[in-house]
């Protein structure tokens, strides 16, 4: 491949990503309901599960992430909230599917995880994604999820 062109994309949070979390926690509620735990212990577990819930999806919308580029010469930008254009580093990467986790670092705000799925992003972009991501040289090879 002599030059990739560069992959640019827009991002928002994965509400798929949300609606599976919330599942999870309601049968985890739900498998606690119906354990023979004391109901104090039922209770105070309950309610972790709701509290981590609770966080992560705060933590998801929280990103101040809406768009990244990966230009031709393998560098990432991120366009943050503030109106900003950060360089960022490729630290791991997973494609599971049609989903593609990427985990990018800057230097102000540390690691930041994108989640492509099919309710947040295009299928075009994910696929050109997974083919680029999948030609990295094995120097370039990095530590995968």
């Amino acid at each position: 491949m002599t030059s990739a062109p560069a992959i640019g994309f827009e991002y928002r949070p994965s509400r798929q990503l949300q609606r599976s979390l919330i599942a999870v926690a309601a049968l985890a509620v739900l498998a606690l309901a119906l354990c023979g735990l004391a109901g104090w212990l039922k209770l105070l577990l309950a309610v972790g599960v709701l509290g981590a819930t609770w966080r992560s999806i705060r933590q998801q919308k929280a990103s101040p992430v809406q768009a990244a580029g990966w230009s031709a010469d393998a560098g990432w930008t991120l366009h943050l909230r503030p109106h900003q254009d950060v360089p960022a580093t490729l630290t791991s990467f997973r494609a599971l599917g049609s989903l593609v986790l990427l985990r990018l670092r800057t230097a102000d705000q540390g690691v930041q995880v994108l989640l492509l799925a099919p309710d947040n992003s295009d299928a075009d972009i994910r696929r050109r994604l997974r083919m680029r991501l999948a030609t990295l040289q094995p120097g370039e090879a990095l530590p995968r999820l």
